[in-house]
């Protein structure tokens, strides 16, 4: 298999699903499952051949997950609001693509509870919840509020983050599941105790009560130290499988998250461990 790389899809199930995402040179796209693979040495050829995930132009550095640096430098959705939610400007008229936000900006957001390496908050848009979640590595997450825009939902997340964590820690993310945690009850204290400071806040917003999800993910082997795998500098990486998290895939001797890499060529291979 070769290709240029997109970000890995990924399915809930009792275990997560996940596929690998290759671009080819006339446009189209292969899904290869990826958990058949767990136990097998697999191979990562990567040419040194970079294109934009947006316009295909050839790049010797890529920037914001895939994009060139005029792309960068021109498009919205690499905007520093992208970054910095509550900085979103749509709703003063000053995005550079209007149509953009409003597919992206001007949409019901969530602001969420996640236990990832260990409870943080953050933002998705309301029909995307799932797939963030999955890809930010979450072994559970459960939604606080819904809002009407980006905009709210950054605004909500910047108070919360005043007491919570909005990073997650990758390294302890890949060296094993944290503790479940009671996600209900940590919502139910978080609504009470900020319910008057959201009132403050130039935003509407409304408390959910949905139950908490739980992930779980195809890993055979969590690694005792992380070691980031750079193509840059590792053109050939090649293992034995040991699981998939996030957006990660975790060899015995490293491990490589395939977002980052997003618009590399790379060929594929594999064989028994």
């Amino acid at each position: 298999m070769r290709g240029l790389l997109r970000k890995l899809l990924a399915q809930p199930g009792d275990q997560v699903s996940y596929q690998l995402r290759l671009v080819g040179a006339d446009g189209s796209e292969t899904h290869t499952p990826l958990n058949p693979w767990l136990g097998q040495r697999l191979v990562l050829h990567f040419s040194g051949v970079i294109r934009c995930v947006h316009c295909a132009r050839q790049t010797k550095k890529s920037f914001h997950q895939g994009y060139c640096y005029p792309c960068f430098q021109r498009l919205a959705q690499c905007d520093l609001c992208q970054m910095k939610p509550e900085t979103c400007h749509a709703h003063l008229g000053t995005c550079r693509e209007p149509g953009w936000a409003d597919a992206h900006c001007w949409q019901p957001h969530w602001v969420y509870l996640s236990n990832t390496s260990d409870l943080k908050v953050g933002i998705t848009r309301q029909g995307n919840a799932i797939t963030r979640w999955i890809d930010q590595g979450a072994r559970q997450a459960i939604p606080l509020y819904q809002v009407e825009t980006r905009r709210d939902s950054g605004l909500i997340e910047r108070l919360l983050a005043s007491t919570l964590s909005d990073r997650t820690a990758w390294q302890t993310l890949l060296k094993g599941d944290p503790p479940l945690q009671d996600l209900t009850a940590r919502r139910d204290q978080l609504q009470q105790t900020y319910r008057g400071a959201l009132e403050q806040l130039d935003c509407a917003w409304q408390e959910l009560t949905d139950p908490p999800l739980e992930l779980d993910y195809p890993v055979l082997t969590y690694p005792t130290k992380v070691r980031a795998l750079n193509p840059t500098q590792e053109p050939r990486i090649e293992g034995c499988l040991q699981g998939i998290k996030g957006q990660y895939l975790l060899f015995d001797q490293g491990v490589i998250n395939l977002r980052k890499y997003a618009g590399y060529e790379v060929e594929v291979s594999g064989a028994a461990c």
